[in-house]
């Protein structure tokens, strides 16, 4: 039973489960790559430059030089690591699942849009570069490549651990290239909403940034991909964020970040790992991730802008119908209900 001291709510260790240790070992585990990784990376890499070392690091500079373009061309997927028993518990720690509306067809290649981002599109990252939840055996012709900024392969080190889950940049090079060149039967997965939809994560909150965004629209156009909208209900539940006035300093802060650097931190937290209260760990809430009924769009090589804006529009509505259809499936209210920003 939890133990509540100083207003923190505390877990007893004592009684509990060996299951749930293991599953919060591997969300810990989870929190430390996505947030601290990178840092790491980068320390260990500035360690070994300024040691006696320092030829490791150069070496190291001249793979990175060598390989920069490997995020963009399919990257180096080790599927052991995908398959690894860790993302099982982590997937049973919300926990996760993976749904779908029908079977999508062989011989293809799709796009999937992710929505929403949340605070670290936990649930993504789960579902399409790991395979905790299944998707090999939902979708078992189907191979997935999560897609990501580019920028996260410029970190030394933290760069091949993403490449080994067949993360990718999420770059119209990188997209084209994988629709292009690498046959049928490719799901790329690409989480629209961005940094900017971060900033609007927060239980409750169905606020999508997507209005603005139709390169994506483009890209299908251009290749005849079709387009499968994937809403994860309780991606945005997994943690709190401090609410911002738009004209507060902190969110200024926020969006000078984001034209800077394409990405913004966002303020937030979750639950510790001996207490309830407060830490970087998710809370243990269920997401369930529930795939749609793909949008099939003509292959239009230069589209103009109003057959962009037109499948852009059907794409919306699409997903807006998809959202209406489970909302209450995965404990969502009758009045709950997108707001496209």
């Amino acid at each position: 039973m939890a133990e509540r001291k100083f207003g923190i709510k505390f877990a007893n260790i004592l009684t509990t489960p060996l299951e749930r240790r293991l599953q919060t070992l591997a969300a810990l585990q989870w929190a430390y790559t996505f947030y601290f990784m990178g840092l790491t990376g980068l320390a260990l890499f500035l360690f070994l430059l300024f040691s006696s070392y320092y030829y490791i690091a150069l070496l190291y500079s001249v793979w990175i030089i060598y390989d920069i373009n490997a995020c963009q061309m399919g990257g180096r997927e080790i599927q052991c690591l995908k398959t690894c028993r860790v993302w099982g518990y982590f997937r049973d720690y919300f926990p996760i699942k993976l749904h779908k509306s029908t079977d999508l067809e062989a011989d293809h290649n799709y796009l999937f849009l992710y929505h929403p981002h949340g605070i670290a599109s936990c649930a993504a990252f789960s579902c399409f570069a790991t395979d905790g939840p299944g998707a090999s055996k939902l979708f078992p012709e189907l191979r997935f490549r999560l897609l990501t900024l580019r920028c996260n392969f410029f970190l030394p080190f933290a760069r091949e651990y993403i490449s080994f889950y067949g993360i990718c940049a999420a770059s119209k090079e990188c997209i084209h290239h994988l629709l292009t060149n690498c046959g049928t039967n490719n799901a790329l997965v690409l989480v629209v909403g961005g940094a900017r939809e971060a900033l609007e994560a927060n239980p409750g909150n169905f606020n999508l940034v997507l209005s603005k965004r139709k390169g994506f629209v483009k890209l299908a156009l251009q290749h005849g991909t079709p387009l499968v909208p994937v809403y994860a209900f309780g991606e945005s539940d997994i943690y709190t964020q401090v609410a911002l006035p738009p004209d507060s300093k902190l969110r200024k802060m926020q969006n000078t970040f984001m034209k800077i650097l394409s990405f913004s931190p966002p303020i937030f937290h979750g639950r510790g790992i001996f207490n309830y209260t407060f830490g970087l760990l998710p809370y243990r809430r269920p997401i369930n991730v529930a795939v749609g009924k793909p949008l099939k769009l003509p292959k239009i090589v230069n589209p103009n802008d109003d057959e962009i804006n037109e499948w852009h529009r059907k794409y919306v509505d699409r997903l807006v119908d998809h959202f209406e259809k489970h909302k209450l499936q995965f404990g969502l209210k009758e009045d709950d209900h997108l707001n496209i920003l």
